[in-house]
């Protein structure tokens, strides 16, 4: 079961990386005058798994390393992880479920703004959003 939670958690890791480091992107900005450090924070998301990560008895991520786990990144860390990342198959399921809808919707979204674009061009001769 150990190994189980171990994969489950090191993909939801994969899939969520790239959020969670935007994320803590953000929080770093707002406090920091650099801005565009993504290969900082990358290296900051590396110490944090490097030190150890576990799942403890309330379903939460914990850092292991407990220096890295009072930083107020690794709060960061520890906040988006535990308030955003599903732990359970089912609540998985329903995130990809949520994610493909989302995608499905901006699609024809895409799709009907561009044939409104096309019937305002055919009765004005403008377009009504430009692409550019």
């Amino acid at each position: 079961m150990k190994k189980h939670l171990k994969f489950c958690f090191q993909i939801i890791l994969w899939l969520s990386l790239e959020q969670v480091l935007q994320d803590v992107a953000a929080v770093r900005s707002s406090t920091s005058p650099k801005t565009g450090s993504s290969v900082f924070d990358a290296e900051l998301m590396f110490e944090f798994l490097l030190g150890g990560v576990e799942i403890d008895h309330d379903n939460n991520i914990v850092l292991l390393d407990k220096e890295m786990a009072s930083m107020r990144m690794g709060r960061a860390f520890l906040s988006q992880i535990n308030d955003n990342i599903p732990r359970s198959p089912s609540s998985m399921d329903q995130m990809a479920w949520h994610h493909e809808r989302e995608e499905q919707r901006k699609a024809w979204s895409d799709v009907l703004l561009q044939l409104a674009n096309v019937t305002v061009n055919e009765l004005r001769g403008s377009n009504l959003f430009s692409y550019a």
